[in-house]
């Protein structure tokens, strides 16, 4: 698009924007047009079968597809295809985004992408199975089960204490419990034949320092604990709950813990989603229109269906070019390997400083040649697991969402190098695989991501988030929030709102944004 063309788009963008009609109608009609550039879930097919079946269809522990299997997409030698990531002249660096933008992508798509760990069910791969409850339910902070969330509620009837989730004071600020004491499991965590309820932190078999073990928090998931950043992102939704039950009981003595507590899990829930639409994509979204979380979008859509997590989105999602090298804490550079499953951090500088420090890092870029050496392995096993599921081609994907079909590599990407390497690789476009082809397209203009994944994420954000059932038509009303909660959901759009009201001494003047500072809003 033209530059005079772009100033006009945008100059009607602000007209819409001061009228709230039109914004709500434009809100709607461009997430509609979103949406429906795939088909409307549920997908014929999952990874349970390479054909139609009934187990495909109802047994969501497998993951849903997009499209059927391809077993004729050529599969070069693995240790070939890292020249396409590996990094050879420094990590790039985004022009758009700091670094709160991936911890809370990372914090997001850890509640309910969950590929499966472990070989189950014999015959089949453990890429084709997940544990997700696929929702977006904060399951990182309240648990993916109900034995889960009881062993991480504090349970008490005491006024001042009712609705709320188990926490601690360090420093003056509230944080979760700690999971292990001596590096061992705390019986408060435990059942009574001394299995664990809460899923085990993942990473935690290669820390040998009992110390740093104990400083690991009890959350509800497995990866919450993986760094610090991501922690932060738990702590500040623990913060919040407990803030609105407090402020719930306050407003309602008459009320059992159960009914405050639930009814503040409702209320940050859906303050959760509004960050993920209203922060979130609209710090990728390249247009300068401002999306809206508004639920009634949904209500009557045609794609308003039962969210499944399917196999390419677990995959899209892999941007661990965006991490930097060494990231600042308390002022300080900090190694990323230090960073890994080290709450330290956190706890040594707090939560204003960990905010501020992430909205003041520079993020890398999403895209080819650009993944530090020490997570090289992951790029490997990410392009296994799409073979694994038998992904059908780049190509192939485009088409399906409105996007065309690259015919010459040069359509691909514009970096001379990535173009050979493929070509080397492939032969022809048409045969390049789904991870491959996903980060060596060049990124969109005014967006951090790249084409394919931009439009993808986006489909799949808008009909998960709004899709939610506490977002439904007979639910989302006073009666499920409050005329109090309510207000507080309208009046919350951005992670710097909710942090503004939970930590002591918020600095008014401190940049907390996913995008970098200097960029507007």
């Amino acid at each position: 698009m033209s530059k005079p063309v772009q100033k006009i788009l945008d100059f009607l963008i602000r007209l819409v924007l001061k009228s709230e009609t039109l914004t709500r109608w434009v809100n709607r009609f461009m997430i509609n047009k979103i949406v429906t550039v795939c088909r409307a879930r549920p997908h014929p097919m999952s990874t349970a079968h390479d054909y139609v079946s009934w187990k495909g269809l109802t047994d969501r522990r497998f993951s849903s597809r997009h499209l059927p299997p391809d077993t004729g997409v050529p599969t070069p030698e693995l240790d070939q295809m890292m020249g396409l990531f590996k990094r050879d002249d420094g990590q790039k660096l985004c022009p758009y985004s700091s670094c709160l933008f991936p911890a809370f992508a990372q914090y997001l798509t850890d509640g309910f992408i969950r590929t499966q760990d472990r070989e189950e069910d014999g015959d089949f791969s453990v890429t084709r199975m997940n544990t997700s409850n696929h929702e977006i339910d904060l399951c990182p902070l309240y648990g993916r089960t109900e034995e889960q969330t009881n062993v991480l509620r504090l349970k008490s009837e005491q006024d001042g204490q009712k609705g709320r989730l188990k926490s601690q004071l360090i420093n003056g600020e509230e944080y979760a419990l700690f999971l292990k004491s001596g590096g061992q499991t705390k019986p408060e965590f435990l059942r009574s034949d001394g299995t664990p309820i809460l899923d085990e932190p993942l990473g935690q078999s290669n820390l040998t320092d009992t110390a740093q073990l104990d400083r690991l928090f009890a959350f509800g998931g497995d990866r919450a604990n993986s760094v610090p950043q991501v922690a932060m992102m738990n702590t500040l939704f623990l913060r919040e709950h407990n803030r609105v039950a407090g402020a719930l009981e306050a407003r309602n003595a008459h009320w059992d813990d159960d009914r405050v507590f639930e009814t503040a899990r409702n209320i940050t829930i859906v303050m959760f989603i509004k960050m993920v639409v209203e922060d979130y994509i609209n710090h990728i979204a390249p247009s300068a229109f401002t999306f809206k979380a508004d639920p009634s979008v949904a209500w009557h859509a045609r794609w308003n269906k039962p969210n499944w997590i399917s196999t390419e989105f677990s995959l899209l999602y892999r941007w661990h070019a965006l991490i930097p090298d060494a990231l600042i804490w308390g002022g300080t550079e900090v190694p990323l390997p230090q960073t890994f499953m080290e709450n330290k951090h956190l706890l040594d500088h707090g939560m204003m400083a960990g905010f501020r420090d992430m909205s003041a890092t520079r993020a890398g870029a999403v895209g080819p040649r650009n993944t530090a050496d020490a997570l090289l392995h992951v790029e490997q096993a990410s392009i296994q697991q799409g073979r694994a599921v038998a992904l059908a081609p780049y190509s192939d994907y485009r088409h399906y969402v409105g996007l065309k079909r690259p015919y010459s590599f040069d359509e691909i990407s514009s970096d001379t190098t990535v173009q050979t390497i493929l070509k080397d690789l492939y032969g022809s476009p048409k045969d390049v695989e789904f991870f491959v082809g996903l980060f060596c397209e060049d990124r969109v203009d005014g967006s951090p991501l790249p084409p394919l994944i931009l439009r993808m994420v986006a489909v799949d954000a808008f009909s998960q988030a709004l899709t939610n059932p506490l977002l439904s038509e007979h639910v989302y009303n006073w009666r499920t929030f409050t005329k109090w909660g309510l207000d507080e959901i309208e009046h919350t759009s951005k992670l710097r709102d909710i942090l503004a009201r939970n930590v002591p001494n918020f600095d008014e003047t401190a940049h907390v944004a996913m995008q970098r500072p200097g960029l507007a809003a």
